[in-house]
């Protein structure tokens, strides 16, 4: 029976629990509990690991109160604390408390290691611990802790881990701390917190705390070399908050890092791997913390060097950025020079993201941060931006553009000279004809101008520092090492980087489970079967021989190619066959990967947009449909029932969709709180595997919420996202709304996914680069990494080359890395003049092509789905150096409008109004835009067989393929023209 004692002392536990949760150290009170059994104990290292020093410490306190108690209990757990080190703990349970003055003004040290631990952390460790050990302020325990954690992970994570264990101690430990700073001569950290050099202010100075006015500012190195230009420690601008013993308890939460955690502001917790007080919002971002791998990596950059920054997906890349575009613009501004900073990402999306999660919060209380994409509503102009501003992020095409106006002569125009800092976001792209390697190309010229410059003595032209960021280089498709290094040091040369830098992430790395879902063929697939019988009759009909499996890649190639060839011939028999082909052809594909129903509704749509393609909106005339056009139509409606009534049967579904479902449902049964992605090849599928999920009811029992996340590019047939639908797909996955992500490739590289614990690739492998940007999408513990085959995907064999390639480019970077500097220097040096040579050549084939620009009268255009002649390039005009129109009054009786409810609105001088077509066989060949309130038909090449000099060209998908130079669209003539026409019909 429990005696009066025993409750007595459970109730004094159990109302000092939570000040015991911030004061015990889990793993070294264990070490002298014996009265908690071994499987408990492993249960609360566990919680640790898995939580927090605090969710452990709270299990423990749970465990030792636990009833029925052993004689003794009580002193036992007492003696355990004391020689854990965890005095003051024991002082709470045996009631020896301090006073109310001592513990709030214990609280206030507290809080102020807490604030100022970013630029107490730069101490020197060993000799710090050294004196703490002999002014009892750690125990010999402690001390073997900070000082391993030292030598392992450096000097910074060690003072964390001893600042961590200094704070848990008992009421005068601050002085104590503050007087070892002085004889240890750390001046200037002496002074921060709180003592003078008179080293007698130090009472003052914690007393004047506690009357100090609420705030949430933090004492950094900067606000206090800003403060009245004084070095005093009473000048200096430290306010803090009175917390009540609730709020102050962060100091020693910790994430799961491992079992001894850190206060929230000594130990970085967030996914980028930063400061997580820094994170949260408000004044506090004015400082960033970074870790010891990150600080690393960061090092050369702070030195004013030209590197690339090379660390996985979710380790921080981005937040090192910024730390390093502060520190740039501080040590300008301190240097009185002016600093200027461009942000270029490659996804319009991105602005957005590096602008409002990262760049703002930390910079906009000193510098003004701007965004400017294609997406902005800004209306000044682009040049007027930078001079106002000292941070732009944007897309690296629009600093294109105002490069190219300067070069030109233009006013509004940026230069390279008015930059200090560019910062290259998935920089692995600054290679072949990108827009990263036009803008570096510049500045390689630049550079090797500037050497000129300095034989002849003359002033070079300055230049901005580069700073690159990648999760992975890649290798380029190489087969073997040197080629792979070759590689690499091409991108270090075409961003002119001293250095690359990387760094193993040690204790913070996570480390994926891999698993591999094979797929068995399937027993009878008599939906495909049904769509082979109609290929194969097209054909025949078409007299057409494929050498290659229907629905395979190559097939699909073939087709193609058939259908480019027979346009080009005017065959319009076998052109329209061969489009109907490459339709079947992914409608199989489609039966593959999702469901065949699915697969049904793609093809019974297009053949419903054929047949409104061949009838008139009007009805004024009969739109021609040939022989050919009416065996297909025929053909799809003869099996169309067949097709439906299979596409039902859930018996013959495809055993990737039945393994993705299985590997769906595991991995939400057996998490707490599952989140995940799926990637998938194309949009259709993307869409029609979240409808799936959606739609099934087994998911939905155990909790799945998905939605889709796809490109915003109008290559594709399917409507794409806009940049706001995307955010807020991805604002729902962020706060769990969202828990399940269906995307294609959009998602793997940039785009900041929140921590999830299990990435899905099904049935799409494309190079390393991407697997390394997937895998990196697992950033919570125990995630898993999951590759579901599809039939003719060859996942299994592409994944196995990607890993080959993945060890072999870090492989590739570490002899890059052991090159000596000199070596390293002059390979640099050689791919530099290599590119500038290759540059020159290419510019000058351009000027020669530009030189034997045809005449535009000399190109015909025909309708690609009937062969009729409809223009001559002498029609035709172009508005804003990109759309090619056509508003001759011959070339408007030729078409006829439609509707098209999935053109995007525009938000500049025009918008597109629906589409145009052939008014003798509907074949659509462009829109009509509506520019500066006049509809004007703009066409589409690829919509139509060019033929030069007589000679048709097969294949032209772009206008920028066609050598010709069309005269600039009149607005000012053409619109005189349509006021006069439209007065002369009011007059009629």
């Amino acid at each position: 029976m429990e005696s009066e004692e025993d409750e007595m002392w459970e109730n004094l536990i159990e109302g000092y629990r939570p000040r015991l949760r911030q004061l015990i150290v889990v793993e070294q009170v264990l070490d002298h509990v014996h009265l908690i059994g071994t499987e408990q104990k492993d249960q609360i290292m566990q919680k640790a690991r898995a939580e927090s020093e605090s969710a452990a410490a709270n299990l423990l306190i749970s465990a030792v109160i636990k009833k029925p108690h052993d004689p003794g209990w009580f002193t036992a757990f007492v003696d355990a604390l004391i020689h854990a080190g965890c005095g003051h703990a024991a002082d709470y349970i045996q009631a020896n408390l301090p006073n109310p003055e001592k513990e709030a003004e214990n609280d206030y040290c507290i809080k102020l290691i807490q604030i100022l631990s970013p630029s107490l952390v730069d101490m020197d460790t060993s000799e710090v611990c050294l004196h703490c050990l002999t002014g009892e302020l750690l125990t010999q325990e402690d001390a073997d802790i900070v000082n391993a954690e030292t030598k392992n992970r450096g000097s910074r994570s060690g003072a964390r881990e001893l600042l961590r264990r200094i704070v848990r101690g008992r009421p005068g430990w601050y002085s104590t701390f503050l007087n070892i700073l002085r004889v240890t001569e750390h001046q200037y950290l002496y002074q921060l917190t709180g003592g003078s050099p008179d080293h007698d202010k130090q009472d003052d100075k914690l007393s004047s705390l506690k009357d100090e006015p609420s705030g949430s500012g933090a004492a950094t190195e900067e606000n206090t070399a800003r403060s009245e230009g004084s070095d005093s420690p009473e000048s200096m601008d430290t306010s803090m908050t009175t917390e009540t013993l609730e709020e102050t308890t962060d100091l020693y939460k910790g994430e799961n890092t491992d079992s001894r955690q850190l206060p929230n502001s000594l130990q970085p917790s967030q996914p980028d791997g930063t400061d997580s007080v820094a994170a949260a919002g408000g004044p506090e971002k004015a400082d960033i913390v970074l870790r010891d791998y990150q600080m690393e990596v960061a090092r050369p950059a702070l030195e004013g060097k030209n590197i690339i920054v090379c660390l996985p997906t979710g380790s921080g890349k981005t937040r090192v950025a910024v730390y390093i575009t502060k520190k740039h613009l501080d040590c300008r501004r301190a240097e009185r020079q002016s600093g200027k900073v461009v942000i270029l990402v490659n996804k319009i999306p991105l602005v957005e993201q590096h602008y409002s999660a990262e760049f703002l919060p930390f910079l906009k209380h000193t510098y003004r941060v701007e965004r400017v994409s294609g997406d902005s509503q800004l209306k000044i102009s682009f040049t007027e931006i930078v001079k106002t501003n000292d941070v732009i992020i944007c897309t690296a095409q629009i600093l294109e553009n105002y490069l190219e106006r300067s070069n030109k002569g233009d006013d509004e125009g940026v230069d390279l000279k008015d930059l200090t800092l560019i910062v290259i976001d998935e920089c692995h792209h600054t290679q072949k004809g990108g827009v990263y390697n036009h803008i570096m190309m510049r500045y390689l010229k630049q550079k090797h101008k500037n050497k000129r410059l300095q034989k002849e003595q003359k002033m070079p032209v300055p230049l901005p520092q580069i700073l690159g960021l990648t999760a992975s280089p890649g290798v380029g498709g190489a087969t073997k090492m040197d080629k792979a290094e070759e590689h690499i040091l091409r991108i270090c040369a075409n961003l002119d980087a001293s250095k690359i830098m990387t760094r193993s992430l040690g204790d913070y790395k996570k480390n994926l489970r891999k698993i591999l879902v094979p797929v068995e063929d399937r027993k009878g697939d008599p939906f495909g079967d049904v769509i082979k019988k109609i290929m194969n009759a097209i054909h025949t009909h078409a007299e057409l021989t494929p050498t290659c499996e229907l629905g395979s890649q190559n097939y699909e190639q073939w087709v193609v190619q058939k259908e480019r060839t027979a346009a080009k011939e005017e065959d319009q028999k076998v052109r329209v066959c061969a489009e109907h082909l490459r339709q079947y052809s992914e409608g199989l594909q489609l039966s593959n990967t999702i469901r065949m129903r699915d697969a049904f509704s793609f093809l019974s749509k297009y053949h419903e947009e054929e047949r409104k393609r061949k009838t008139n909106p009007d009805d004024e005339h009969t739109i021609h449909i040939t022989d050919t056009e009416r065996f297909l139509f025929n053909l799809f409606n003869e099996n169309k029932k067949e097709l439906e009534k299979l596409a039902e049967n859930p018996a013959y579904e495809n055993d990737s969709l039945s393994k993705l479902r299985t590997k769906i449902l595991q991995e939400f049964s057996s998490r707490e709180e599952a989140r995940g992605i799926i990637f998938t090849k194309t949009r259709r599928s993307a869409i029609a595997l979240s409808q799936w999920v959606q739609e099934n009811p087994k998911f939905a029992d155990i909790g799945v919420k998905a939605s889709h996340v796809i490109g915003g590019g109008d290559q594709s047939v399917v409507k794409p996202m806009t940049a706001a639908e995307q955010k807020d797909v991805l604002s729902k996955f962020a706060s769990g709304k969202v828990n399940l992500l269906i995307a294609t490739t959009v998602a793997e590289e940039g785009l900041d996914i929140p921590a999830c614990n299990f990435v899905i690739r099904y049935g799409l492998v494309t190079n390393e680069i991407a697997m390394i940007q997937a895998q990196g999408r697992g950033r919570a513990e125990d995630s898993s990494y999951t590759l579901v085959e599809v039939k003719g995907s060859g996942v299994a064999e592409k994944e196995c080359v990607n890993e080959y390639r993945k060890t072999m480019m870090i492989k590739a970077i570490d002899k890059i890395r052991a090159l000596h500097q000199a070596d390293y220097d002059k390979k640099i040096t050689e791919f530099q003049i290599q590119a500038i040579m290759e540059e020159k050549v290419r510019m000058t084939k351009k000027k020669q092509k530009d030189m034997k620009n045809e005449n535009p009268a000399e190109l015909k255009f025909s309708c690609r789905g009937c062969s009729k002649n409809v223009c001559s390039g002498k029609e035709i005009q172009i508005i804003e150096n990109m759309h090619r129109v056509n508003v001759s009054s011959q070339f408007c009786e030729l078409f006829i409008k439609r509707e098209n409810t999935s053109l995007q609105e525009r938000s500049l001088d025009y918008e597109t109004n629906g589409f145009i077509a052939c008014k003798a066989c509907g074949q659509r060949w462009g829109s009509m835009m509506l520019y500066r309130g006049i509809e004007c038909p703009c066409l589409h090449v690829k919509n139509f067989v060019v033929t030069c000099n007589g000679k048709k060209i097969s294949k032209c998908t772009k206008w920028s393929e066609l050598a010709v130079r069309f005269s600039d669209f009149d607005y000012a003539e053409h619109a005189s023209r349509v006021a006069e026409s439209s007065d002369e019909e009011e007059l009629e």
